[in-house]
């Protein structure tokens, strides 16, 4: 028939007669394989035994299909599993004739410890009590049964009475509760912890508690002393600040510590942090509030703790990811399956999820900051929600701010510094400086959206062991203008870094200016050598003294016309160049204007042709103030004019926006626009369009106020301007 089986067996015949039957066929195999979590290294495992067990003496068990054990039993604890791993099982039946073929394999089952009801709750304290109330506090369990504690349940009596009665039906969320009593009388309690298995046993009955209202001027106890981070030589001792606080608010704490197991020898301990603690030792802790009238009542003992890192305790690692962002990540050695991360800031504060994204895989949890800056210094914590004591922290003391004026390519990441434009004889050097690089590091430079290399007029350097990037010219031109950028990727690690030559003026006079200077600084010209020192300020000052020590520049002039200071003109210079700030320029501006330059033998003039026709400029002009709702978007839109066309740039509080994400910008040659999308509270403030060319420009400012959606908007919200700011022009 299909699908029955059979045995068969072999009689032989000869003249004689027939010979005694042949021993029978192999057995038929168990079914039904099934393994159950047991420990964290073994395995409860049972199959069903066929129905023609007559001729089966026993079982061998096979796992990982190399390893074997000989049974008699259909039940077995399998021994020696490796904690967190997977395994599948199956079995075979035994007899006199051979085996018989595998069984089907079971589930596949991951190694790790069975749900248990919780440990009993410990350490009943009274936090607050009034005339017909108490507030109670209790400790949480030492083990959760391998399932996090979902609630708790209280039971008290009178003092001297049998009968205990039930204070709750509704679990407690909470490691404490407040009680209805009659004032006057004597209370005890005790505690139960439940968790998906069930209920645990109760805690010992607490001491007598009299409910009568306090009065007393110094503080309550503290509560809910827990320990975290346990290692070798350290500790983190936390707890919750009393309910009562007395007559004046909590000013400090007072710890103290014994050695051993609940000892009556304590010891204030003043230093900080807590220093001499052995490796190995036992210590239990205690805690005092103090205030104005004193220092309060003691906090129950702490349980002891061993001072000893723990098998599989991991700490928190920084990294930067491949999209070039900054994370903490922390592993897990051990997880059931209602385990959770838990991370916070400063021990107590929960991480800003509009700043960080926290991802879980498996037994990894990552933090990746998507938006650093240094609000986001400060100590970070992780813990297992069923297992607080494996927890690790990371002291984020030094950031990293991932923009144009800084380049973190390597590991710890470092500040490092800008680009730097400067003349030597006529040469031209831009270059940038970063942390070491390693052999892998790779470059790439791009000059107005093309990519460039070394050429007779232009040499690139790049020295990975000194993290330096230089791009030398022998003479700098009009082809030269533009935007320079330097991409960099050193494994995981990746930004640029962006220089623009404004225009071919700027770059005459800032050469102009600097070769002069480099001119009488250098050999016969030298009467001392360089020396530094450091001002009040915490300025560094380098100086030398040479034949030369002025380099003089006359006021402009204006068609023949000495310009003086005047409310509209503002002329100022620095070592690198002059310029001269005009405000609100009119027709009678046009015209001619002369720079002359005295470097102690001759004078040198530059000239200048200024058409404010020409100039960049902002032709319509913007809302003064905007205010929009929350969560909605908003779309900023002006028409430019000048020739050439200007360079447009889009500013937020006086920084270029570069964020595609959050912001859209669309660039034409007379008309450009910015939207913000979904805007936030954090995205008000100072938003301005700033263009130019080589004959001026001109800056022009917004104020973006975001409201909440229910709250008024400013009064003097979405009020037009014209575009009259201040105009400069470079020489």
């Amino acid at each position: 028939v299909k699908d029955k089986q059979y045995c068969f067996r072999v009689r032989s015949i000869n003249k004689y007669g027939v010979s005694d039957p042949s021993d029978p066929t192999v057995p038929p195999p168990p079914h039904s394989v099934m393994a159950i979590r047991d420990t964290d290294t073994s395995v409860l495992l049972q199959w069903q035994e066929p129905k023609d067990k007559d001729d089966i003496v026993g079982y061998y068990l096979y796992y990982s299909e190399a390893e074997k054990q000989e049974l008699t039993y259909n039940v077995f604890i399998v021994h020696g599993l490796k904690t967190w791993k997977e395994y599948v099982f199956r079995v075979k039946s035994v007899s006199r004739v051979g085996n018989s073929k595998y069984s089907d394999e079971s589930h596949p089952i991951l190694v790790k410890s069975a749900i248990n009801v919780p440990s009993s709750p410990s350490a009943i304290a009274l936090l607050l009590c009034t005339e017909s109330e108490i507030v109670l506090g209790w400790r949480a369990p030492s083990s959760n049964g391998g399932s996090s504690v979902c609630g708790y349940y209280l039971d008290q009596k009178e003092k001297g009475m049998e009968i205990w009665r039930e204070v709750n039906i509704k679990p407690a969320k909470e490691k404490q509760l407040k009680v209805d009593l009659k004032t006057g009388h004597f209370y005890q309690f005790r505690v139960f912890a439940a968790n998906a298995a069930g209920v645990g046993k109760p805690s010992d009955a607490s001491e007598a508690f009299l409910c009568e209202k306090w009065t007393m001027p110094e503080p309550g106890c503290p509560y809910d002393l827990e320990f975290r981070e346990v290692r070798d030589d350290s500790l983190v001792l936390r707890w919750a600040s009393p309910l009562y606080e007395g007559q004046s608010p909590v000013s400090g704490y007072m710890l103290e510590m014994s050695q051993g197991n609940q000892s009556d020898n304590w010891t204030i301990l003043t230093a900080k942090p807590v220093t001499g603690l052995q490796t190995g030792h036992t210590y239990c802790f205690r805690v005092s509030a103090v205030n104005n009238a004193g220092v309060g009542r003691a906090s129950l003992p702490s349980e002891s703790v061993t001072v000893q890192t723990q098998p599989g305790t991991k700490e928190i690692k920084i990294g930067v990811d491949d999209d070039g962002f900054i994370f903490l990540g922390y592993e897990a050695v051990e997880m059931n399956d209602d385990s959770e991360f838990i991370w916070s800031k400063n021990y107590t504060e929960p991480i800003d999820s509009q700043r960080t994204k926290a991802e879980t895989t498996k037994n990894r949890s990552v933090v990746t900051f998507t938006d650093p800056s240094e609000e986001d210094l400060g100590l970070y914590t992780v813990e297992m929600s069923d297992c607080p004591q494996l927890s690790s922290s990371y002291d984020f003391t030094e950031l990293i701010i991932v923009s144009s004026e800084t380049l973190p390519l390597s590991i710890p990441l470092q500040y490092h510094q800008r680009h730097t434009l400067y003349c030597s004889k006529g040469n031209v050097r831009l270059w940038l400086q970063t942390e070491s690089l390693s052999d892998s590091a790779e470059l790439r430079l791009v000059f107005n959206d093309r990519e460039i290399s070394t050429s007779p007029r232009r040499k690139i350097n790049f020295d990975k062991a000194k993290g330096l990037v230089e791009i030398l010219f022998d003479q700098l031109s009009q082809e030269d203008e533009g935007s320079y950028t330097a991409q960099l990727r050193d494994g995981h690690a990746k930004n640029q870094c962006t220089l623009v030559f404004v225009d071919q003026i700027t770059i005459n006079v800032c050469f102009y200016m600097l070769f002069i200077v480099f001119l009488f600084f250098q050999g016969p010209y030298f009467q001392e050598f360089l020396t530094w020192s450091v001002n009040t300020d915490c300025e560094l000052i380098i100086q030398c003294k040479v034949l030369l020590y002025l380099i003089c520049a006359s006021p402009y002039a204006f068609r023949g016309r000495k310009i003086d200071q005047e409310t509209r003109t503002k002329p100022g210079s620095s070592m690198q160049k002059v310029w001269i700030e005009m405000l609100n320029p009119t027709e009678n501006d046009k015209g001619e204007y002369i720079l002359e330059m005295f470097d102690g033998k001759e004078t040198h003039k530059r000239l200048y042709e200024l058409s404010t026709e020409d100039r960049a400029k902002v032709v319509k002009g913007l809302p003064d103030v905007v205010a929009i709702m929350e969560g909605k978007s908003l779309c900023l839109t002006c028409f430019i004019d000048g020739d050439p066309a200007p360079e447009i740039f889009w500013l937020r509080n006086d920084r270029e926006i570069l964020d595609q994400t959050q912001f859209t910008i669309t660039k034409e040659s007379k008309r450009t626009s910015i939207t913000v999308n979904k805007v936030t509270t954090e995205d008000s403030g100072k938003y301005s369009i700033f263009v130019r060319n080589q004959y001026g420009s001109e800056t022009v400012d917004v104020t973006l106020s975001v409201y909440k959606k229910g709250d008024k908007p400013p009064a003097n919200a979405n009020k037009k301007i014209v575009p009259a700011k201040s105009h400069y022009w470079p020489c």
